[in-house]
């Protein structure tokens, strides 16, 4: 976020719609916390998240489901064996039958010498064995083309992943962020009530006027009021958390232990980045593979089919090759046939649209290549941003505890003076304002190192150069 748009964090609190955090605090306050306290870390959120997630079970599902597409690919040497049994009736006149693709024809027995429309029974079985074990190198295509579609679905995978620990991340140092600023309005509502203290002593001894208890009054409720109003923010970014992390525990009930590493000084990265290892790179590496795996195997389309076949047929006929009738044999398979052969065929005509396929797939190809180098530029650049913006801010991180010490100084040493009763309400509560602003603006500073830390990760597609760097 921005540094100008945390300065003013206070009067965007108050331009908030008020009417929905009072309703989302009163929520809270019906719905008390109970149960355990849960605490959470970076580094656990992003386990559970990977672990638990069921968008990202979805995507790890997928690519097991087109893992299996490269057994099926493999499992096409296998030969394919049809068997099947018929018994019938079929007229006198039908001619005897064999075993075909078709599978099995009805038969009777031989022609007769004259129309005989009788009715005899027939039974036929017979084995179907089909097996292409050369195929010209379209198995192989296929099989890479299977292995490129899982290698895709792995990259997805991956990039999903790397976007879902990212949000978590980010979700995180929200809501530390949130805590830090209740913490700082908390701290004014003290000091307005040590005023209040203080107002009503030195009224009391006529050293200040009665009008500042009030003034301290009127402030302290409006500290309270701006601490009620940050704190469903706070809690909505913890439910989010929990939500990504898919825990069952209330907002209360959630504690954050990365709290005190905004504090810890960053070291300096490794300005050296591969772009080759970045998640979204890497999904549009396998989308050009995955094309690529395509267009090979509509070049082994156009290629001669090789098919062994084998075939044992077995029949029975309720009628003799005399002619004679006899039902009972029909149901005996008494006469048996076996054929082994090759068929050689060729798609001949299929020139024409296997290569328009060609031109297709080619052109998708070189679309692949675009899309692949405006990814690899985008990155390049989104890289360069974030490392001049992250070294940006560690210069302006280091100015900010300055401000925070000075305002503290100032607020201190009237605070003193006001106890005196040597200044008026005004000058303390400019001061006690300045200093919630050094305080929130030291706040963000220090998490803003940590945000453009993160982004740099981002950029280089590491998340590890973030989380590597926490206590």
């Amino acid at each position: 976020m921005a540094i100008h748009q945390r300065a003013g964090c206070v009067n965007f609190i108050k331009s908030i719609n008020r009417q929905m955090l009072i309703i989302l605090a009163c929520c809270f306050c019906l719905h008390p916390a109970s149960g355990q306290l849960v605490r959470l870390s970076i580094k656990e959120a992003l386990q559970k998240a990977e672990a638990r997630l069921p968008q990202l079970e979805a995507y790890r599902q997928q690519a097991l489901a087109n893992q299996q597409n490269i057994q099926l690919a493999k499992n096409t040497i296998v030969p394919d064996l049809n068997m099947g049994y018929q018994l019938n009736l079929a007229t006198f006149n039908n001619i005897t039958g064999m075993s075909y693709p078709g599978f099995l024809l009805p038969v009777s027995g031989p022609p007769s010498a004259s129309n005989d429309l009788n009715f005899v029974p027939g039974s036929a079985a017979g084995a179907l064995v089909k097996w292409n074990p050369f195929t010209f190198g379209q198995r192989t295509a296929a099989v890479d083309k299977a292995t490129a579609a899982f290698k895709q679905s792995n990259a997805v995978y991956n990039e999903q992943l790397f976007r879902f620990q990212y949000n978590v991340i980010n979700v995180y140092l929200e809501a530390v962020y949130y805590q830090q600023l209740l913490k700082s309005l908390q701290a004014v509502t003290d000091r307005n009530r040590v005023g209040l203290e203080q107002s009503l002593v030195l009224a009391k001894t006529g050293l200040r006027p009665g009008i500042d208890t009030a003034q301290f009054q009127s402030a302290m409720a409006q500290s309270e009021m701006d601490w009620l109003q940050a704190q469903p923010i706070y809690l909505q970014q913890l439910v989010e958390l929990s939500r990504l992390t898919v825990m069952d525990s209330v907002a209360d009930n959630l504690v954050l232990t990365d709290t005190l590493f905004i504090a810890a000084p960053i070291a300096m990265m490794d300005t050296a980045y591969n772009i080759t290892a970045h998640p979204l790179y890497q999904t549009m590496q396998a989308q050009r593979t995955t094309t690529a795996a395509g267009l090979k195997e509509i070049q082994k389309a156009w290629v001669p089919q090789l098919d062994v076949w084998g075939n044992f047929y077995a029949r029975g006929s309720g009628v003799e090759a005399s002619g004679q009738i006899n039902k009972s044999n029909g149901f005996n398979l008494s006469r048996t046939n076996a054929g082994l052969g090759l068929q050689l065929s060729f798609p001949l005509l299929q020139f024409s649209a296997v290569n328009i396929k060609k031109k297709q797939y080619q052109s998708l190809l070189k679309a692949d290549d675009a899309r692949l180098s405006q990814t690899a530029l985008d990155i390049k650049k989104q890289i360069d941003l974030a490392v001049q913006q992250y070294r940006q801010d560690i210069k302006i991180a280091a100015k900010s505890p300055v401000l925070l010490k000075s305002a503290t100084d100032v607020y201190q040493g009237l605070q003193l003076s006001y106890a005196s009763g040597l200044i008026d309400y005004t000058r303390l509560a400019e001061a006690q304002y300045q200093l919630l602003k050094a305080e929130i603006n030291d706040a963000n500073m220090r998490l803003q190192l940590w945000r453009s830390l993160l982004a740099v990760a981002v950029a280089k597609g590491n998340l590890n150069l973030f989380t590597d760097q926490l206590k």
